[in-house]
C-alpha cells in the first residue's frame, strides 16, 4: 500500500482542511463538497483526512462492519453474537465515476435465488464505507441513478438491494465527500443539499506559497516514506486534538441566542428546507469543539454559515455559489444577544499561533480578516461585465455593438431526437437504458444485471421433467436465464449555432434571442446533456464553448456575446458539422441535437444563400437532428429560417412556439432527415 501524502504537510487552502477536520470531528455534519479548479490537491486532502481519522470497533468477520456494541438486527452476515470487537482504522472508499449499480449497492446471486432461494449477496461500496469514507472524485459527473442510490442511502442510512421479489437490507452510514471542477457541470440540487459544507479552493497566486508547494511535493515523490515520517509528530498532533475534539463535542453548549442567529440567517438567505440549520448548528458545535471551548459563540455561527450556506442559496445552475458577507454580518448582529457587541476579545479561539502546521485550526476571520480565501477569490474574478465587452483583444471594431444583457429565462417545449438511441443516461430523448420500463428481454451477454421473471420461467419450463425435477422448485440453468431490455431516456449533444450578425443586432431583439438560447441552456442542465455554442458574425464563424456538461460556462459565453457584421450562415453550419463529426468520433453512442438560432438572412461573400444550402444538406444527409429558432420579428416576414429548416430536414418554431406554456401547438419533436425518408 502507497503510503499517503500527510494532511499537515498541505500548504494553504485553509478553507479545505477546516471542513475535513470539522467532519472528523463531528460526522454528522454531513460530509464536505470541495469545488475547485484541478491541480488544487482536493483528491491529496481528502486522502489524507483517512489517516487521521479514529479506529473504529467492528464484529470479527462481518462484511458490513457492524458496531459490536450495537449490531445491526438486520445484518445479512448477522444475528451476531456477543463478542469483543476488532478495531481497524476507518476505511476510504472511492467510488469511480464509471462504477455499475452491481459494484455500488452489492450484487444478488439470481441463480441461486432462484433455485435454492439463498440470499447470495456480494456487498458493494457502499457496504464498505459504512461507518467510514465514501470520497467520489469528479461527482458532478456522476451517472443520475447511482446519485439515485446515493441519495437513498444518505436519507435512510442504509441500502437496499431488491430485485424479483429477493430482496436485502443492510446499514450504510458513511462521511460523504465529493470534488468537483465546476467548468465541467453542476451538480443536481438533491444531491447537492446532501452535502454539510461546501468549500471553494483555487490555486494559490502567492509565488513563497507555490514554491512550498512544489518543494513540498518533489521531496514526497522522491521518498514517500521519508517524507511522511518527518511530518509524522505533526500528524500525531493533529490526530490528537481530533480525538480531544470528539470528547468534548457532547459538552457543548448551543444557546438559544446560538440558535435564533442561525435560524435568522438561514431564513435571510431564504435556503429551502430545514437542513441548512440543522447543519449550521452541528457545524457550530464542532468549530466551538476544534477551538477547545465549550460554548458556540457568534464567529463560530459566522463560518458555520460560510461553510454550510452558499452551496443551498443557488437558484438556477447560473447562480454562483457564495454570500454576501456585509448582509451576513447585519443578519448576525441584528439577532445577536446585545452583550455579543461588548466582547473585548477579538479571538476568542485558543490558537494564536496556528497549530504546529495541522492546518484549519483557525476560522479565517479570526485574526481580524473576516474574508476567507475562497470567498474573496470569488468575489473578486467576477464575470466579464457587458461594458468591457469591447476592450477585449481579437474582435472586429467595425459595426460591433457591445453585448446586451439576456432577457428572463423561461419554460421551454421538449425538443427530442427521434428513434431510439444507447447514449448515456439522462432527460431528453428515447434510449435503451439498465433503468426505465421494461419492453421485452434477451439472453445476457455477459453478468445478468437485469433479470426478466416471467422469461426466465418461460425459457426453464419445457425442461424440468428432462432436468429431473422431482419437488416444488424450478430447475434453473444459467441458459435458462434472461435479461430485460428497458426503455428510458438519454442525454443529448446539444450544439447551439447562433447568429450574431448586424440583422440580430437590435437590442430588444437580441435580449429576447439571448433569453431564448438561455432558457434552451437551463433545459439541457435539467435533461443532463452536453451543450456546446458556435456562433457566426462578420467573416466567419468560431466554437465559443467545445462540447462541455457545464452549461453554466455557456451561459457565461453567451452573456459577453458582442453582435455586428454581416451574416456568414454557411461558415457557422459548416464549424457546427466539425464540431459534431470530432465529437462522433469522442463518444459515439450520444446523439447530437442541432438548435440553429437566426432569422434565416445569409450575406458576405459569393453566393452566401446556395452555400448556406449546401451546408444545411450535408447535415440532414448525416442524420442530424435539428430545429431552426426562427427569430424574424416585424409585420413583413420573408420565411427565411423555416426555408433554412426545411434544407436541414429539421422543424422551425419561432421563439413565441419555443415557451411551454405557448397554445401555438403541442410538444414538438424534431424531425431528422432520416425519417422523412
Amino acid at each position: 500500500m502507497s503510503t499517503p501524502y500527510p494532511f499537515t504537510a498541505i500548504v494553504g487552502q485553509d478553507d479545505l482542511r477546516l471542513g475535513l477536520l470539522l467532519n472528523a470531528v463531528s460526522p454528522a455534519v454531513g460530509g464536505v463538497l470541495v469545488r475547485g479548479e484541478k491541480g488544487t490537491a482536493k483528491s491529496t486532502a481528502v486522502r489524507a483526512l483517512a489517516a487521521l481519522m479514529p479506529e473504529v470497533s467492528v464484529v470479527p468477520g462481518c462484511r458490513f462492519s457492524c458496531d459490536p456494541g450495537s449490531p445491526d438486527p438486520a445484518c445479512p452476515d448477522g444475528p451476531h453474537a456477543e463478542a469483543a470487537g476488532v478495531s481497524r482504522a476507518a476505511r476510504t472508499v472511492e467510488l469511480p465515476v464509471g462504477a455499475s449499480e452491481d459494484r455500488l449497492v452489492g450484487a444478488l446471486d439470481i441463480e441461486r435465488a432462484l433455485s435454492e432461494g439463498v440470499k447470495a449477496f456480494e456487498p458493494g461500496l457502499l457496504a464498505d464505507a459504512h461507518r467510514g469514507i465514501l470520497y467520489v472524485d469528479e461527482v458532478n459527473l456522476l451517472h443520475d441513478h447511482l446519485v439515485d442510490l446515493l441519495l437513498d442511502a444518505a436519507a435512510m442510512g442504509a441500502s437496499y438491494v431488491e430485485r424479483e421479489g429477493v430482496s436485502v437490507r443492510h446499514a450504510a452510514r458513511f462521511l460523504l465527500v465529493g470534488t468537483m471542477n465546476p467548468e465541467e457541470g453542476e451538480l443536481r440540487p438533491q444531491l447537492l443539499d446532501r452535502f454539510g459544507l461546501t468549500v471553494e479552493v483555487s490555486a494559490s497566486r502567492d509565488t513563497g506559497e507555490r514554491v512550498e508547494v512544489v518543494r513540498r511535493r518533489l521531496a514526497y515523490d522522491d521518498d514517500p516514506e521519508g517524507f511522511a515520517a518527518r511530518w509524522a509528530e505533526e500528524e500525531g498532533a493533529l490526530r490528537e486534538r481530533i480525538a480531544a475534539a470528539r470528547v468534548l463535542l457532547p459538552r457543548v453548549v448551543l444557546s438559544d441566542g446560538v440558535l435564533r442567529q442561525i435560524a435568522a440567517t438561514c431564513a435571510a438567505f431564504e435556503v429551502d428546507g430545514m437542513r441548512a440549520d440543522i447543519v449550521m448548528a452541528r457545524t457550530a458545535t464542532a468549530l466551538a469543539a476544534w477551538a477547545g471551548r465549550e460554548e458556540v459563540t457568534a464567529d463560530d455561527v459566522r463560518q458555520a454559515a460560510l461553510l454550510a450556506l452558499p452551496h443551498r442559496r443557488r437558484r438556477n445552475p447560473f447562480d454562483a455559489p457564495g454570500l454576501d458577507e456585509d448582509k451576513l454580518d447585519q443578519t448576525l448582529d441584528e439577532a445577536g444577544p446585545q452583550d455579543d457587541h461588548d466582547d473585548d476579545d477579538p479571538d476568542p479561539g485558543p490558537d494564536d499561533g496556528g497549530d504546529g502546521g495541522g492546518g484549519g485550526g483557525v476560522p479565517p476571520q479570526a485574526d481580524g480578516d473576516r474574508t476567507p480565501p475562497s470567498a474573496s477569490q470569488s468575489d473578486d474574478t467576477p464575470s466579464p461585465a457587458p461594458e468591457s465587452a469591447p476592450d477585449t483583444p481579437g474582435r472586429p471594431a467595425g459595426g460591433e455593438q457591445q453585448p446586451v444583457a439576456a432577457a428572463e429565462p423561461f419554460r421551454t417545449k421538449m425538443l427530442s431526437v427521434p428513434g431510439l438511441g444507447e447514449g448515456a443516461a439522462g432527460r431528453r430523448s428515447r434510449a435503451r437504458t439498465e433503468h426505465g420500463r421494461t419492453t421485452g428481454s434477451r439472453r445476457p451477454e455477459g453478468a445478468l444485471t437485469k433479470l426478466h421473471l416471467a422469461a426466465t420461467v418461460q425459457a426453464a419450463a419445457p425442461h424440468q421433467r428432462a432436468r429431473g425435477r422431482a419437488g416444488r422448485g424450478l430447475v434453473v440453468r444459467r441458459d435458462d436465464l434472461r435479461q430485460a431490455t428497458r426503455e428510458g431516456r438519454e442525454g443529448n449533444l446539444v450544439l447551439f449555432v447562433v447568429d450574431a450578425s448586424g440583422s440580430m443586432a437590435a437590442r430588444q431583439r437580441m435580449s429576447a434571442v439571448k433569453g431564448a438560447v438561455l432558457s434552451l441552456l437551463l433545459d439541457a442542465y435539467q435533461r443532463r446533456d452536453k451543450v456546446g455554442l458556435v456562433t457566426f458574425r462578420g467573416k466567419e464563424a468560431e466554437v465559443a464553448l467545445p462540447p462541455t456538461s457545464s452549461v453554466d460556462a455557456a451561459a457565461a459565453r453567451l452573456e459577453s456575446l458582442p453582435t455586428g457584421g454581416r451574416t456568414p450562415l454557411a461558415a457557422g453550419l459548416l464549424k457546427a458539422h466539425d464540431v459534431l463529426r470530432v465529437e462522433r468520433l469522442r463518444d459515439p453512442s450520444r446523439r447530437p441535437l442541432l438548435v440553429v438560432v437566426t432569422d434565416g438572412r445569409a450575406t458576405g461573400g459569393p453566393e452566401p444563400v446556395a452555400l448556406a444550402g449546401r451546408a444545411a444538406r450535408l447535415h440532414r444527409s448525416e442524420g442530424t437532428a435539428s430545429v431552426v429558432v426562427d427569430c424574424e420579428s416585424g409585420y413583413v416576414r420573408l420565411g427565411l429560417a423555416g426555408e433554412l429548416a426545411r434544407e436541414l430536414g429539421g422543424t422551425a418554431v419561432t421563439l413565441d412556439e419555443l415557451r411551454a406554456d405557448s397554445i401555438a401547438g403541442l410538444v414538438k419533436d424534431v424531425t431528422a432527415a432520416g425519417r422523412a425518408a
